[in-house]
């Protein structure tokens, strides 16, 4: 059971939170479109008062089109492989997710072997959780998920993280970087710093630092999206890095090696009679 609490805790710490960021410098150099190209680039410090453009704009602008690019689906399938590196040794996975928008998560983890150890149901209000190795079942709500990472994540945070979308994003801009090949955007939420950086072509999410505002919180978390690949004009990120850091490290990989959207899905969680309840 405790190996698949593991799995479970990996899983979700993929949302992680984390320890106060350095603080990074405004940029006041200019950035500007080129042509008609969706790529950002610094503008010299020299140029001419008349050709400088708003900066904060275009960055603001980027950002909020984060929001509008964000996957809606009604039904989603993936297969995932999971490894970890911990403390405690090392291990790896395969969850089978399978979701219903804004009701249902499902989730089966089966070790190397290819053995079904331990599945999960997943709704707004409640977490149920069945271990098939120890013939178990226990009930909990929702705040199950906060327990498992200790941040404040729901079942939307959940499901938008799945499918790639993401999470703790405001818009409350603190800075910004652009670089030849990428775009830094520091972004201060109620909860977390979170510094962004984005690739220039399409500013797709490739890497997000997630920072506790907490002083007192001594956590880090890095998430590294790549591995995009585009089906039906959903771009959805395959390969997936986590490192979370606190007392300790957790390294956790993310490997998709099916997914599909809005197709029929089921969530079957019959509950055999001889299984205890804890």
């Amino acid at each position: 059971m405790k190996k698949n609490l593991l799995y479970a805790a990996c899983f979700f710490l993929l949302i992680g939170a984390c320890r106060p960021a350095k603080k990074v410098q405004r940029i006041e150099v200019a950035i500007s479109k080129k042509d008609t190209a969706q790529t950002v680039v610094i503008k010299p410090e020299k140029e001419k008062e008349e050709e400088k453009v708003d900066s904060f704009s275009i960055v603001k602008n980027i950002v909020n089109n984060l929001y509008k690019q964000r996957i809606d689906f009604t039904t989603f399938y993936g297969k995932v492989k999971i490894e970890y590196e911990g403390k405690e040794g090392g291990d790896q996975a395969t969850a089978s997710i399978r979701m219903r928008k804004d009701s249902l998560i499902w989730v089966s983890f089966t070790g190397a072997l290819g053995i079904e150890g331990f599945r999960m149901l997943i709704n707004k209000d409640s977490v149920k959780l069945m271990n098939k190795l120890n013939k178990t079942i226990q009930y909990r709500s929702i705040s199950y998920l906060q327990e498992l990472t200790q941040v404040p994540v729901d079942f939307y945070d959940l499901q938008d993280f799945i499918v790639g979308n993401p999470v703790f994003l405001d818009s409350n801009i603190v800075s910004y970087k652009a670089a030849q090949n990428e775009l830094l955007v520091l972004i201060a939420g109620k909860i977390f710093k979170n510094l962004l950086t984005l690739e220039n072509k399409n500013f797709k999410i490739i890497h997000s630092k997630l920072d506790d505002l907490d002083p007192n919180r001594n956590r880090t978390c890095d998430i590294t999206l790549g591995g995009y690949a585009n089906t039906n004009n959903i771009s959805f990120s395959t390969d997936r890095k986590i490192s979370v850091s606190e007392k300790s490290k957790l390294d956790v990989n993310l490997l998709f090696k099916q997914y599909s959207f809005n197709q029929p899905q089921t969530f079957p969680f019959n509950i055999p009679k001889n299984y205890k309840k804890k």
